[in-house]
């Protein structure tokens, strides 16, 4: 391993990337501790500062406490996920979006550039509604309307600020920069969860616990940890020859024989992210529906992080954006048409769109245990931490969403490190020099 690291900083090119990136990361952590204008800080902890789970538990997690203190960065990366989501989900409705999909890498950038609009939108709405919450909870230096203006145009800069940050660590540095970003976040928020975890089960803990909670723990978190490498490593390898055929000169090449690699996970943990970003929505909802709307108040309260109502809609969630993120990114029609323009087969299936239905067919399958087993393993210690009154901030890290979205952007980063260091004959992190998938 430490050989490995050695080896990550001989590569200029690598070298660079991997410093771009901390770079990077500095500065949005810096830019988590400049406090928005015109609020009364110390107020604010008097507010928010026993608040733990919920709505504000989830955002403080995502924005790396930089919701709790409401700094430049408190709506954090979310806006733009939200607004990714929402433009996907108009490329398989909006007939002239879908028609952008097809046209390379200008449709691509066109594509950008709406969710870009579309995150400046989501910005100024939620900015808008924390800065009436900020109000109501008299937290304000300045008195409206200035002190809304003021919170709106510091959001929103703030996010969009860090929007361009991940797409400079997509360019120029290493792994996927929201990812990345949102990963930092929950990474910074580990030191609060050690610190509570030590304050129930450490010595002189101030309530007693006993120990086999702290065991469940431990073995909760490897469990999570090792499912999550299972599925996100996992894939069926189809196998694939090509035909013999003639090159140029006269030369008969002989047929080979390869395999296409389907992922169990194809999605990553873009399904994770996107379903607890959606669910945010209906608690934050219910913060500004008036007291007089009991029915509605009532229900939108139900989606609260420890209710079984959100856990189905998690679970629910988490399949349906695995499905949804599979079939965006895969297309079974283009590759059959691939092979068959290059000679190539699948034994035992028919060229063309017999293969096309086999590959759509496998995937289905595959993907049907991949996301029940990540939603299960999302949702399970989440129960059991309720079940054994652990604070949010334990749970995220020992077995929820957390700890998800580290090991799988970790992963996702090794990867194309190993990717790196493989093309220029360095052994990677694991023997042989690869990353290797499970069957």
């Amino acid at each position: 391993m430490l050989r490995t690291i050695i080896n990550m900083f001989k590569i200029s090119e690598l070298r660079n990337r991997l410093l771009f990136t901390i770079g990077c990361l500095a500065v949005y952590r810096i830019g988590a501790y400049i406090p928005t204008p015109g609020i009364d800080t110390s107020q604010l902890y008097k507010v928010f500062g026993n608040s733990e789970g919920g709505l504000l538990g989830m955002m403080d997690l995502f924005t790396g406490g930089s919701m709790r203190n409401v700094t430049v960065m408190a709506l954090g990366i979310m806006p733009y996920i939200s607004a990714s989501i929402i433009m996907q989900l108009m490329q398989s409705v909006v007939p002239s979006l879908e028609k952008l999909t097809h046209e390379g890498e200008a449709g691509r950038q066109k594509i950008n550039q709406y969710t870009r609009y579309g995150t400046i939108v989501v910005c100024i709405i939620q900015a808008f509604m924390l800065s009436k919450s900020l109000l109501s909870s008299g937290v304000n230096l300045i008195p409206a309307p200035w002190f809304n203006i003021f919170v709106v145009i510091t959001l929103t800069a703030g996010t969009i600020f860090l929007m361009w940050l991940g797409e400079q660590i997509q360019a120029r540095g290493i792994g996927n920069g929201i990812s990345i970003i949102i990963m930092a976040s929950i990474v910074s928020r580990m030191p609060l969860a050690a610190r509570q975890l030590w304050a129930l089960y450490g010595f002189g803990a101030s309530e007693s616990r006993p120990m086999w909670q702290a065991v469940l723990l431990i073995v909760m978190f490897v469990a999570v940890v090792a499912g999550v490498i299972l599925v996100i490593q996992g894939q069926r390898r189809i196998p694939v020859q090509y035909a013999k055929r003639v090159a140029s000169g006269g030369r008969m090449l002989q047929g080979q024989s390869t395999y296409i690699p389907l992922r169990v996970n194809q999605a990553g943990v873009i399904p994770i992210i996107f379903a607890s970003s959606i669910l945010m929505v209906p608690s934050a909802l219910a913060r500004f529906v008036p007291d007089s709307w009991v029915f509605l108040k009532d229900t939108l309260s139900l989606f609260n992080g420890s209710s079984w109502l959100y856990l189905l809609c998690y679970a629910g969630m988490i399949v349906f954006f695995c499905f949804f993120y599979t079939a965006i990114t895969f297309n079974p029609s283009q590759i059959a048409e691939d092979f068959k323009k290059g000679g190539a087969f699948v034994p035992g299936v028919r060229p063309g769109k017999p293969t096309a239905d086999f590959l759509e067919q496998t995937m289905v399958r595959i993907t049907v245990a991949g996301s029940v087993f990540l939603a299960v393993i999302a949702v399970t210690p989440m129960i059991i931490a309720g079940r054994l009154q652990i604070p949010f901030m334990i749970t995220s890290f020992l077995g929820g969403t957390g700890l998800l979205i580290i090991v799988g952007v970790m992963l996702d980063t090794m990867q194309q490190v190993e990717a790196h260091l493989l093309m220029r004959h360095y052994d990677g992190f694991m023997k042989k020099g690869k990353l290797r998938g499970r069957y």
